[in-house]
């Protein structure tokens, strides 16, 4: 499956023409994606009209508007639900909405049109309270079961010292003991059968092979994995709640620790919805070095994948490789960041510096090293006989079950699908790079690894072009909204001294409006959608991460494998906790 170039499409007449009988409020945003509100009563028919052209519902959230003092033109509502449609084929999306007061938070779940949809609206529910009529099991995702109110409501508390002093005595320890406890017809799960009585086995919430805090109820017939429950939440931190105390410049160190290993590729989905939001240009050599710096963290993750995924098959020894080869590219990091994992280098109109002298060295270095290393992890793990054993035809989703779940990244090009946002829809300059994707078309856990052995190879070709075609020029935007702001004319008038203290004490202000930009992170399409209410903080910060969609398809491709299938199945989908969690 391959996509087409961006269809411009007149949406609003298109959706006139194909609703007619239901009353439809435009909007118009900043990131100028089609944005339409509805009744709640129509949203089922309308997200059923709307999925032969827009095959994946990419995002569900939802909105505390009861504080939001910029809403001219919109209708009223103290509760948004917002639905992001993409279509990969046609390269296209929508966005819907749907306006709730609070004397009625009621909505029609759409788990049946979109299965994905079961995990974003019981993060919706658990986070604002938004009730999903008709939904499997409407409980907590993200927030302990014992948990009181609904955090991303604005009335919640945002920090601890909000809060009574924390207590765990023997009554409340034993409460909280007892709300963990899993009980299989909760989930739908019988304890037996005709044949059986089934055994119920935790793996995880701290387990090595399930990368992180997660846990996953397996119901078993022997070895024989009935079902499988995924249960998340135990690594999340409210990192969407924190962009709302935040100024939009102090917040670009916490865009770091979602996704922990992709390092400043964090960074750039959030500076360039608030670039977009706010009219930054962006230099050119900003633009490259970004790039640049995004590919290197690619590799970087891509190499912890490649180790431990070896591991998890059975193959000690290639992690210890592949360690040594990112510690070498962290130095590079080091060298020209001043941070390794975390360095929150990027910066709302460019980034932090200029190069440093002999980063070229550095670079070419490294380019030239690699590929051997490459060729010799090929013939020691992928050529592997015993991992293709273990990871050929395992794990196995097509295209249509992809689209269902939400799979994109690496996990969705493994079944064919010639889809990467760099290329299709280029951000920071992309368009101006060589690069091959790889698709593959069996859809197992070999090809997600193949995917991504073969994304390192097309990553050090980019990060050549740009050591071969760095441009001169400013590292950062002079734009007056850049944060923090030039620094250099301080000195020369009172007027300029004042802009620069205010912007960094206060926090420079964004203007009011909402903006969505997605890129090709290292595990899929990753997206901030920020809402401004023309403050110097975000009003509404949604962080829609690949690995969240990614864990739901577990009890798809699991049943009826062996415990050590799962283990492959896990180790493949490539995903971080933090980014489940967020």
């Amino acid at each position: 499956m391959s996509v087409v170039a961006v269809q411009v499409v007149d949406v609003e007449s298109e959706l006139t023409e194909l609703f007619p009988h239901i009353a439809l409020h435009f909007q118009r945003t900043a990131d100028e994606i089609p944005t339409f509100w509805v009744s709640r009563s129509h949203i089922r028919e309308i997200l059923k009209g709307l999925k032969p052209r827009y095959e994946m519902l990419f995002d569900l959230c939802g909105v505390d508007e009861r504080t939001r003092n910029h809403r001219v033109g919109l209708p009223p509502s103290d509760f948004t639900v917002v639905y992001h449609l993409t279509s990969i084929r046609h390269n296209c999306d929508v966005r819907v909405k749907v306006a709730l007061f609070e004397s009625s938070i009621d909505v029609p779940s759409v788990h049946l049109i979109f299965l994905n949809a079961n995990w974003y609206e019981r993060e919706a529910w658990d986070m604002f309270g938004i009730n999903f009529s008709d939904h499997p099991n409407l409980c907590r995702i993200l927030l302990p079961p014992t948990w009181q109110g609904h955090a991303l409501r604005k009335d919640h508390p945002a920090r601890a010292t909000e809060m009574d002093p924390f207590k765990m005595d023997f009554e409340r320890q034993d409460k909280e003991q007892e709300a963990l406890r899993f009980r299989p017809e909760d989930w739908g799960m019988k304890r037996k059968n005709d044949q059986t009585e089934f055994m119920f086995l935790n793996l995880g919430p701290n387990h090595p092979s399930v990368h992180g805090v997660f846990r996953i109820v397996l119901q078993l017939d022997g070895e024989l994995v009935v079902d499988a429950v995924p249960e998340i939440g135990y690594h999340h931190r409210g990192a969407e709640k924190m962009a709302e105390r935040q100024t939009w410049h102090s917040y670009i160190p916490y865009t770091d620790r979602i996704d922990y290993l992709g390092g400043v590729m964090n960074n750039l989905p959030y500076v360039l919805a608030i670039e977009k939001l706010a009219g930054i240009p962006v230099p050119p050599r900003a633009q490259t070095i970004r790039v640049m710096m995004a590919e290197f963290f690619r590799i970087s993750s891509h190499l912890v994948f490649y180790g431990t995924f070896a591991q998890d098959v059975g193959q000690l020894s290639p992690v210890f490789y592949m360690f040594s080869d990112r510690e070498r590219l962290f130095r590079i990091i080091e060298a020209i960041t001043g941070g390794r994992m975390h360095p929150a280098w990027f910066r709302i109109g460019g980034v932090a510096q200029d190069l440093p002298r002999g980063w070229d060295v550095m670079v070419r270095d490294f380019l030239d090293w690699m590929p051997a290393r490459l060729a010799h992890y090929e013939k020691m793990a992928m050529n592997n006989s015993i991992l293709k054993q273990r990871t050929k035809n395992i794990g196995v989703y097509t295209q249509s079950e992809a689209m269902e779940w939400g799979v994109t990244g690496p996990g969705m090009r493994a079944t064919g699908i010639d889809f990467d946002v760099r290329r299709d829809r280029p951000y920071s300059g992309y368009e101006n790079f060589d690069f091959e994707v790889p698709v593959y078309h069996n859809g197992d856990a070999y090809d997600r690894a193949r995917v991504r052995v073969d994304e390192i190879t097309e990553s050090l070709k980019i990060i050549r072009q740009c050591l071969d075609n760095m441009p001169a020029g400013m590292y950062k935007s002079e734009h007056k909204l850049t944060t923090p702001p030039a620094k250099e004319r301080t000195m020369y008038d009172i007027e300029t001294l004042i802009h620069h203290f205010l912007s960094v004490s206060w926090g420079t202000v964004i203007p009011a409006g909402e903006c969505g930009v997605t890129i090709e992170a290292t595990k899929g399409m990753n997206m901030y959608y920020l809402t401004s209410d023309g403050g110097t903080s975000s009003y509404r910060t949604r962080i829609r991460t690949p690995s969240f969609p990614h864990l739901q398809q577990i009890p798809l491709i699991s049943r009826g494998l062996m415990i050590a299938d799962l283990i492959a199945i896990i180790a493949s989908i490539d995903f971080v906790m933090a980014d489940v969690d967020r």
